[in-house]
């Protein structure tokens, strides 16, 4: 295949474009996980590997609390 072909910037295209597909469906970041004692809301901090409170609280885990004291 000829760089000056046409066929070969459509060919890389399609590749960019899968490799770009790949990383959004892979991309986990936005996941967000609850702490069980405090019911605060925090993310994963890929930087630190520590977690990231967000100063926000789940209210179907503080329903639960207080049934359940």
């Amino acid at each position: 295949m000829d760089i000056s072909s046409k066929k070969l910037p459509i060919i890389l295209i399609v590749i960019l474009l899968g490799i770009l597909v790949l990383q959004f469906a892979s991309n986990d970041s936005d996941r967000k996980f609850i702490d069980a004692e405090t019911c605060e809301i925090w993310v994963d901090d890929t930087f630190t590997k520590k977690p990231r409170y967000l100063n926000e609280f789940d209210p179907k885990c503080l329903d639960f609390k207080n049934l359940n004291p």
